[in-house]
């Protein structure tokens, strides 16, 4: 099955009346949007944020905006007025603000799956927003982390 029809699949939640599919993008995704390298992992990435970006079901967190931003920087050397310029078209995306109950929850998440702090944070996120699906190239692609399920956009299946 396609990512594509995954996210179609997925059964949508009521939010304020509203049926939503909410998916949140990991780093790496990001990350792989603006990285020349690997045209076909970059072509993928684009598309889903900009399908993301255009159903109104897209969610990043702060901590994936930093996250960029430093790789953005460091690895992909990039330039600053560049990364400033993805940040504010990222800015089109529902942002999740880290709070203190989110980080005592991943380290709680942390423990329970065996996750990085960081990981966990992730999963934290994206639990406070009600969303459906994670997309990331780390974890377990398929598994449901928190009731969310792990997809990799960039697996062949």
């Amino acid at each position: 099955m396609s990512l594509h029809r995954t996210i179609a699949s997925i059964e949508t939640r009521s939010i304020g009346g509203n049926s939503v599919k909410k998916t949140f993008i990991d780093t790496n995704v990001v990350v792989y949007a603006n990285d020349r390298r690997d045209w076909t992992k970059q072509r993928t990435a684009l598309d889903l944020i900009k399908d993301l970006m255009d159903s109104g079901y897209g969610v990043i967190s702060t901590q994936v905006l930093q996250e960029f931003a430093v790789t953005a920087l460091t690895k992909l050397h990039q330039r600053s007025d560049v990364v400033l310029r993805t940040l504010v078209l990222l800015e089109a995306l529902e942002i999740v603000h880290q709070t203190p109950q989110m980080i005592r929850q991943a380290v709680e998440l942390k423990e329970l799956y065996g996750l990085s702090f960081w990981d966990a944070c992730i999963i934290s996120n994206a639990e406070a927003a009600g969303c459906h699906l994670i997309l990331s190239e780390d974890l377990n692609p398929g598994q449901f982390y928190s009731g969310i399920q792990l997809v990799n956009p960039f697996s062949p299946a």
